[in-house]
């Protein structure tokens, strides 16, 4: 298959093999919940809703049984791909192997956590604006405003803030660099996002200040907390 290299597009990738042990929940976090829809359908919604994103692929693993009640295979601009891994980059690095021959080296692929719902159109488009055609890419993240403490074992010590932010996604690299990055990692579990990937190729990937509203739920208080934002609206 040929692919149109000569404008880049964006395409929007969200790994959702993991099983949310943190949730003390029955079954994988994703599908929990939220504001009365599963919290994998607000962020896909949030790409769907988004004329800067051109597909949305998500990846589950091959056993997943409850993809298809939560994304029917006939939604309009979203592709399930059966082939999550082991690892959050395992699943990411299959998903992307996948899409060769599908996207081109110079399109630029979002991969979000399925767990954020809080995800809106004008931070995609935010994040979209603010990298534009930096090489290395970039990603939303905020700022820390809190007194950061450093404890170990009885020792406590209060860590500088100054440059200091908090990893959000979606996290935009180039297909080719993205690519790159995740196969040449040494080790999978030392990945903890995509930027960190990126990062030990010496690049610096650009930080996009994003918003409060687009947490990571990953324990059962969190949960209230993003169903007041959604409740909020933009």
């Amino acid at each position: 298959m040929t692919v149109n290299t000569n404008t880049p597009r964006y395409f929007a990738l969200l790994p959702a093999a993991g099983v949310g042990a943190r949730m003390a929940a029955d079954g994988p976090k994703q599908y929990l919940a939220v504001g009365g829809k599963p919290m994998l359908r607000h962020a896909v919604d949030a790409f769907r809703a988004s004329d800067l994103v051109a597909h949305t692929y998500v990846v589950v693993s091959a056993a997943d049984g409850q993809v298809d009640a939560v994304l029917p295979p006939d939604l309009d601009g979203v592709t399930v791909l059966r082939c999550g891994g082991a690892t959050r980059m395992d699943t990411v690095l299959n998903a992307l192997r996948a899409l060769a021959g599908i996207v081109a080296d110079a399109d630029l692929i979002m991969v979000h956590d399925a767990a954020r719902p809080g995800l809106t159109p004008s931070l995609i488009a935010k994040l979209i604006h603010g990298v534009g055609d930096y090489a290395a890419g970039g990603l939303l993240a905020l700022p820390v405003v809190d007194t950061v403490k450093r404890r170990a074992g009885d020792d406590v010590a209060t860590v500088p803030r100054d440059g200091l932010w908090l990893a959000q996604t979606p996290q935009m690299f180039s297909y080719g660099l993205l690519l790159r990055a995740l196969g040449n990692a040494p080790d999978a579990n030392a990945i903890t996002d995509d930027a960190s990937a990126v990062e030990m190729l010496g690049m610096s990937p650009r930080l996009i200040e994003g918003h409060p509203r687009n947490l990571k739920v990953t324990l059962p208080a969190d949960i209230r907390i993003a169903e007041m934002y959604l409740a909020a609206g933009e």
